[in-house]
């Protein structure tokens, strides 16, 4: 009997998610350009809507899609690469990274408390301040980078179904120690929940180190080329059920769209090659950054100086991303002007593109976010976020040079 080799992650990439051979011997999974699909008879649409085995594969694409599904398969193959039991688990695609947060805060913490982190995404963050406790789930923030006050926040609210934050922090780079906030949460009853977005499975498998739930921005450094938008999550198959987290999906309408869906998963394929270039770019533009005498601070995981180097080298094996931020010393009026003045680089929210994309925090993502939890988090008015691409470096470098020429 021959031994099962694993194919290793380079090659789940691109082979993680085939399903059936295409009836039509399509080497790529076609766009299924669907919204409902013809059943054979009564019976084979009857079982179908009652989940029972001979029923129709398909109903309605806001229910499941073939091309959505290979992408579902492709990023639950990523994200549990390391684990012994990946056949437990199971991708769930939507369409937007909000529609994948918000359905699984929502089916996962319904009528209990969350305890989130206190620097997240600024939609993430006003949606958990804003919308959630109209809709039953209390909230409380801490910086979860500092395990005992996330420990002491546990005992505080002993009713919490869910502890939420980001592998990587946007956008202060904080970095979150997952398996010892995991084992915390095991203790107290408590699932957690990480997105993994700035990090990607490439670096970092959250559900390795103890995580229940992973999700993504698809949109990001998946889809890696600005073309799409979409979201991802992934947890094992008996958590979404108990949770009903399909069912809110179907309800809420969140599902990824088939042409998204295709644009992502061939995104994933160069997933690995991409990275490992945002990997050594970032790094020559943070070093560069750190010496620059109009830069007071850089946050980069992958610098000595970053407060979380060394838990992020102990997670991080294969490079530490392409997210950097950095304080200029100008302040806000700094800010500004370099969002003004760059060339190369885009001024553009979004991040994980094949090409550079800088914003200034206070003045665009982060202007809704409560001051408070702004100053708690350390977004300051000269905080600037750079998604370094993979141009050549060189050019990077000169163009955030002559930027920081005008003030």
């Amino acid at each position: 009997m021959k031994t099962k080799i694993k194919p290793t992650f380079e090659s789940a990439a691109i082979h993680g998610g085939k399903g059936n051979k295409d009836q039509y011997g399509s080497h790529t999974t076609p766009i299924y350009q669907t919204s409902t699909y013809v059943f054979d008879n009564v019976e084979s649409g009857a079982k179908a809507f009652r989940h029972e085995e001979g029923g129709a594969s398909h109903v309605y694409s806001r229910l499941g899609n073939p091309t959505v599904e290979e992408l579902e398969r492709t990023v639950c193959a990523l994200e549990t690469y390391s684990l012994n039991d990946p056949e437990h688990y199971q991708g769930m695609a939507f369409g937007s990274g909000m529609a994948a947060i918000t359905t699984g805060i929502i089916s996962m913490a319904k009528g209990g408390h969350v305890i989130a982190q206190n620097d997240l995404y600024g939609c993430t963050s006003q949606f958990l301040k804003e919308e959630a406790p109209g809709m039953g789930i209390s909230v409380s923030f801490v910086d979860t980078s500092d395990i005992f006050m996330v420990e002491m926040d546990l005992k505080k609210h002993p009713e919490t179904k869910l502890v939420y934050l980001e592998s990587i922090a946007n956008p202060t780079l904080k970095v979150s120690d997952v398996k010892a906030i995991a084992q915390l949460c095991e203790s107290h009853g408590a699932l957690l929940m990480v997105d993994n977005t700035f990090a990607t499975p490439y670096h970092i498998q959250p559900l390795e180190l103890g995580a229940d739930v992973t999700v993504h921005s698809s949109t990001k450094y998946m889809g890696g080329h600005g073309t799409l938008i979409g979201g991802v999550m992934v947890a094992k198959k008996e958590l979404f059920e108990e949770a009903q987290t399909f069912l809110y999906r179907k309800n809420l309408g969140g599902i990824a769209g088939p042409m998204d869906a295709w644009l992502t998963t061939n995104g994933l394929k160069t997933l690995p090659l991409r990275m490992k270039q945002h990997n050594e770019n970032a790094m020559k533009v943070a070093q560069w950054l750190e010496d620059h005498p109009k830069v007071d601070r850089v946050f980069y995981p992958g610098l000595k100086s970053h407060p979380h180097h060394k838990l992020a080298s102990s997670i991080m094996k294969k490079g530490f991303g392409g997210m950097i931020t950095f304080e200029l010393k100008g302040g806000f009026d700094a800010g500004v002007s370099l969002m003004n003045n760059v060339k190369l680089c885009s001024l553009a929210v979004s991040l994980g593109a094949v090409d550079s994309l800088i914003q200034h925090p206070a003045s665009m993502t982060h202007s809704i976010v409560d001051e408070e939890i702004k100053k708690a988090a350390g977004i300051t008015d000269g905080l600037v976020r750079l998604s370094v691409g993979i141009e050549g470096v060189e050019d990077i470098i000169a163009d955030l040079e002559q930027a920081m020429g005008n003030f």
